[in-house]
């Protein structure tokens, strides 16, 4: 069994939290979408499209080869070895626009249009030519069946239809497909400007030496390309101290913001002020504070002065989960996509002990064991261990008061984006 975690087995005896379901469509039920803008397609990576994209062009244009052979008739090669005349050639942008008759082959390459006529291949390696030069004998040993290593037109795209939906981060990929479909624009949703905002008195910025008590702010550069890979714009709103309303000032500073992300100051202590700042704001400024989630319990929902704010616990573990059960969302949402996370099930390494009322994120490693592709949690869950986070590449999801596990038992799986 795995052992209990030392800073997350207490049960909470109050009433019960807000599930992280919930949580979730509250948080982005208050957010708003962003405006959109037309952008060059060779410019637009990482932006995400506001319309469908539909294709001007079909691919291929025209039935081409897909290997490089000889077009021929099904109907001259019924028995081996036959003889063929080779008549003319075709190759990619040099079409060849007469028409083959019987007996006859035209030589082709890669990507080469099919002759009017043909409607078989017969690749190079089973035809034994004369010479490479028209109006030679070719003896055929064998053939595959008729349309075998054509592609026929339209076998990618065809014109007018829809490539890539709204909502679709536009990867490199996926601007390679609209630009060979003919396009080379986009309507794009504009990236949402997120504000970060570090809180405590413990921090200092990435560079400095940290004094006695004192750590360096790593979870400000971890949200900034987080948010970033999830096709927002970053903007860094420091470090507030543990002092009242330093976190109103912050992002009242700030300019054109669509959402503010703070971490820390998101407990219970006396020097956690987040919760207080947004009580003493406005009215309800504060939507709601804690959920049934591991790790992540304190997490706030708010607005300051209508800029809808996450609030994020301090352990920068915490802070991760949370950025990709929530916040990786939220940017979707605003730029009218989806982020709903990839989940599978997978058979356990080890023995798991019964879960509590919350729901548990554990960190993991997808490995293989005799053969068989498993999950293994770390040993250790503590909330602040970056270095197990690090070496994860997936999460296990327990629902509230989940069973006991044994090993060789499934689980639910979120495998880990790479840019997280």
């Amino acid at each position: 069994m795995m052992p209990n975690r030392p800073d997350e087995s207490k049960s909470d005896k109050k009433p019960p939290l807000l599930p992280v379901d919930q949580a979730l469509a509250a948080i982005l039920a208050l957010l708003p979408q962003t405006n959109t803008i037309t952008k060059p397609l060779d410019k637009a990576l990482g932006f995400t499209l506001a319309d469908d994209l539909v294709a001007v062009l079909t691919l291929p244009p025209q039935a081409v080869s897909a290997m490089d052979g000889y077009a021929i008739r099904a109907a001259d090669v019924t028995s081996f070895p036959c003889k063929l005349t080779r008549i003319a050639e075709s190759a990619a942008g040099h079409p060849w626009t007469g028409k083959i008759g019987a007996g006859q082959a035209v030589r082709v390459f890669t990507g080469a249009a099919i002759p009017d006529g043909a409607d078989t291949i017969v690749i190079q390696e089973d035809v034994d030519p004369v010479a490479e030069q028209d109006n030679v004998e070719i003896t055929v040993r064998s053939a595959e069946i008729a349309g075998r290593y054509i592609r026929p037109a339209g076998l990618d795209i065809t014109a007018g239809q829809v490539i890539l939906p709204a909502g679709t981060l536009l990867s490199a990929r996926a601007i390679g497909l609209a630009i060979a479909a003919g396009l080379t624009q986009a309507s794009v949703r504009l990236r949402p400007r997120v504000g970060v905002l570090s809180t405590g008195d413990e921090l200092v910025s990435p560079g400095e030496l940290p004094g006695p008590g004192q750590i360096i702010s790593s979870n400000a550069s971890f949200l900034a390309n987080f948010v970033t890979a999830c096709g927002a714009e970053a903007v860094d709103l420091g470090i507030a101290r543990d002092v009242p309303g330093a976190m109103l000032d912050a992002v009242r500073r700030a300019s054109n913001l669509d959402l503010v992300v703070t971490t820390g100051g998101a407990s219970v202590g006396t020097h956690d002020h987040i919760v207080s700042d947004l009580g003493s704001s406005g009215q309800n400024a504060l939507h709601f504070w804690k959920i049934a989630m591991r790790p992540g319990k304190p997490l706030i929902s708010g607005n300051v002065d209508g800029i809808p704010l996450v609030g994020l616990p301090g352990n920068p573990v915490s802070t991760a989960v949370c950025a990709l059960v929530f916040l990786r969302p939220a940017i979707a949402h605003m730029v009218g996509g989806t982020a709903s996370l990839r989940q599978f099930s997978m058979p356990l390494a080890v023995d798991l002990d019964v879960n509590d009322q919350r729901q548990d994120y554990i960190r993991a490693q997808i490995t293989t064991k005799d053969g068989v592709q498993m999950i293994m949690p770390a040993p250790r869950q503590d909330s602040s261990m970056m270095s197990v986070l690090a070496m994860a590449n997936a999460l296990i999801v327990r629902p509230p008061f989940d069973p006991a596990k044994a090993a060789g038992e499934f689980v639910s799986v979120i495998p880990l984006p790479d840019l997280c």
